[in-house]
């Protein structure tokens, strides 16, 4: 399906990663969604941030044609001595500069998808689940934005006897959470910043939905094994990764809310998505910092064990010291 041929009831999807080991239990496939809330200083997908298809264009794949630029009648798309340039602003939305594009240097992030069709893609790794005790991650973006679709689509999955896991930064309607529940197994719940005013100036928006959401989560799943909660924290330098901020966050989920978690994940900060910001034109201010060493990862590592024992876990490339 043609990112312009929208459908009713379709979902918007940006990625697959087959094999992954670190969006939920054992061996999953993950599906990436469109569509974020948050604008996170440190995304690590910026193309999934815009709920609606977009062009991205790759320098070192481009042969200078300029096929696009002929093609696109809006002026949409332009050339200069830095390659190729999108007026996002200008565009129509009819893609037909990426269709046209020799070597596929320009594509169109973000392709609609229906339930049927995604599913089917999807448990094509189901061979593979159970022999590693894994399953399908739906991850965005934040796919609870596209809770209906998400609903029916987990639905789809867990029919077929597979393992189900959303990986979500807390940010939706109650009445979507309570659509997807009965069809998760894990949920990734992200907890960055424990201050409501650093979460804004880093995200944009407000925690308080976000605390509020996981108390309920909590709360509902009430103990049932069948319900799994892990908690992960990205450690960004400078933003996340301070021991105020690590601090605050072990002493929320600390007592009542403890109960309710199986793992408290700390994921160690890495710049490899910084080729995805020159693709899209965007800067990005972490684009410079390094690797976060494993020293100073374990350090944040033994803050976070104070409040949850051996509930917190560290993940992610680190750097010898």
């Amino acid at each position: 399906m043609k990112p312009s041929d929208y459908k009713k009831d379709c979902g918007l999807v940006f990625d697959f990663h087959r094999g992954t080991t670190h969006d939920g239990p054992g061996m999953r496939t993950t599906v990436f969604l469109k569509g974020c809330p948050l604008h996170c200083a440190w995304c690590h997908n910026p193309e999934s941030i815009d709920p609606h298809p977009a062009l991205q264009w790759t320098e070192r794949e481009c042969i200078g044609c300029r096929t696009c630029v002929n093609t696109c009648q809006f002026g949409a798309v332009q050339a200069d001595e830095e390659g190729i340039q999108i007026r996002r602003d200008w565009c129509q939305e009819c893609y037909q500069c990426a269709e046209k594009c020799p070597p596929g240097a320009l594509k169109v992030v973000g392709t609609y998808w229906d339930v049927d069709s995604l599913a089917a893609e999807a448990l094509k790794d189901s061979m593979f689940f159970e022999d590693f005790e894994g399953g399908v991650t739906v991850s965005g973006g934040e796919p609870i934005l596209q809770y209906r679709f998400v609903t029916e689509f987990l639905k789809k999955i867990k029919e077929a006897g597979q393992n189900t896991a959303l990986d979500t930064c807390g940010l939706g309607l109650r009445e979507a959470y309570e659509s997807v529940y009965p069809y998760v197994d894990t949920f990734l719940y992200d907890i960055k910043l424990m201050d409501k005013n650093e979460h804004i100036r880093y995200t944009g928006m407000s925690n308080q939905l976000i605390l509020n959401n996981l108390i309920w989560l909590i709360q509902k799943a009430g103990g049932d094994p069948d319900k799994k909660i892990w908690i992960r924290t990205p450690l960004i330098p400078g933003a996340t990764a301070t021991e105020e901020n690590i601090e605050k966050i072990g002493k929320f989920l600390k007592g009542e809310v403890l109960k309710g978690i199986e793992r408290w994940e700390l994921c160690a900060f890495n710049n490899v998505c910084k080729d995805k910001y020159r693709k899209m034109h965007l800067e990005w201010d972490y684009r410079d910092t390094p690797l976060m060493t494993e020293d100073n990862a374990n350090r944040f590592l033994q803050i976070a064990r104070k409040y949850v024992g051996e509930k917190a876990v560290l993940s992610g490339l680190t750097a010898k010291d």
